[in-house]
């Protein structure tokens, strides 16, 4: 499991930390925020106001059977995707055949969605995981990695993903 947070690392994420999925934070109100806060809500190829997306009491169930999550921590948002698809892949390299990562999603300059189009690179992108019911502030914070809400635009941002694994871990890991 440790090969997966130096893939991480390797890749160029700040943190990564083992979290059991039990520890995850589900609070369906996150998708408030994504309705009356986010600019690309209806437009987007992995927004939730997509036609046909699990709401997210639908995802919880569905989250809760996996094993452990690896959390991946990124002052930018395409690092933080470039390195939870890459765990993905190699733990379904590993065996782990469901294995599956959330993150912001960032493969494109313009989302094909705000041109009413489907994805580009539907292969690859994935929801994030606030957009899923994760209360990703009280969820990081267990883990003692950064996340504050922002005063200014220009602030350093602090982005997350998720990959849901089906091979327990022993200990709680976490990059230093």
């Amino acid at each position: 499991m440790i090969k997966y947070i130096e893939l991480a690392l390797s890749i160029g994420a700040d943190n990564a930390a083992f979290i059991n999925p039990d520890e995850i934070v589900y609070d369906g109100r996150t998708l408030l925020k994504c309705m009356f806060g986010c600019d690309s809500w209806g437009k987007g190829c992995t927004c939730p106001s997509r036609d046909a997306y699990l709401k997210p009491w639908e995802f919880e169930p569905l989250l809760r059977k996996y094993r452990s999550v690896l959390i991946i921590h990124s002052k930018y948002k395409a690092i933080a995707q470039k390195a939870s698809f890459a765990v993905e892949r190699e733990a379904f390299l590993d065996g782990d055949m469901l294995a599956f990562s959330m993150s912001d999603c960032a493969l494109c300059s313009e989302c094909a969605g705000f041109k009413n189009e489907e994805c580009r690179n539907i292969k690859q992108a994935r929801p994030a995981f606030h957009s899923v019911g994760i209360d990703v502030y009280n969820t990081v914070k267990k883990l003692g990695l950064p996340l504050k809400p922002l005063r200014e635009v220009n602030e350093e941002q602090n982005w997350y993903s998720a990959v849901w694994l089906n091979h327990p871990h022993i200990q709680v890991l976490k990059s230093q």
